[in-house]
């Protein structure tokens, strides 16, 4: 993985038609997202049992989203593709501050690089996390580190191809004797899906020109 060097005496500006489409979402009329919006019929868990999590909606100044592959040894959601975010502890005095944690931890990214515009609405998991996606705008370069053991890749999709809506499609499948539907956004060989689609479909919903 390779950064971009740094310009000597200066900061890389950030697109400001890409800050205003980011806001403009952010203040749009938009539906919460859950991984229940195509299983309706499937039961959610009570609202005081969701444990709070964040992840960080990073929308670098090329107009990419930085991804992450979930390493395959992990217990859970080994293989998968995900924002980088997790858990919110009891440490972290608010949901950007999680994300911002553990984006750091996870991909290298310095918390003081990041400009957060704002959260989208939160996401509700079938396994039981409210998860805070943290809408922000990475300034400047930086070098990805994966943290060991947890991550196995780090890599940008187009913004573009994220916020098309012809991009995304249902499938299914059975989890826990259930048929479960979702939405995938594929991209080269990766293969986006679950809660990182259904989130990602509800910012390109509130783009929509």
């Amino acid at each position: 993985m390779n950064s971009i060097p740094r310009r000597s005496g200066s900061k890389p500006s950030v697109n400001t038609e890409l800050r205003h489409s980011l806001i403009r979402a952010l203040a749009a009329d938009g539906q919460r997202s859950s991984d229940f919006d195509l299983n309706p019929g499937a039961p959610a868990p009570a609202p005081q049992a969701l444990r709070p999590a964040s992840v960080l909606v990073a929308v670098t100044a090329r107009g990419t989203v930085l991804l992450t592959k979930r390493s395959a040894r992990l217990k859970h959601h080994p293989g998968q593709i995900a924002f980088p975010g997790g858990k919110q502890d009891d440490t972290d005095p608010s949901p950007q501050a999680a994300a911002l944690r553990e984006t750091e931890e996870e991909i290298g990214l310095p918390r003081a690089q990041v400009e957060i515009l704002g959260n989208l609405p939160s996401h509700e998991t079938v396994t039981a996390y409210r998860i805070t996606p943290v809408l922000a705008l990475v300034r400047g370069t930086f070098t990805p580190v994966p943290e060991a053991g947890e991550v196995d890749e780090i890599f940008e999709v187009p913004l573009a191809h994220l916020i098309a809506p012809a991009n995304y499609r249902v499938e299914g499948r059975y989890w826990r004797g259930q048929l479960r539907h979702y939405y995938v956004v594929p991209y080269g060989p990766y293969y986006i899906w679950g809660a990182t689609a259904r989130i990602l479909r509800a910012l390109a919903d509130r783009m929509a020109p």
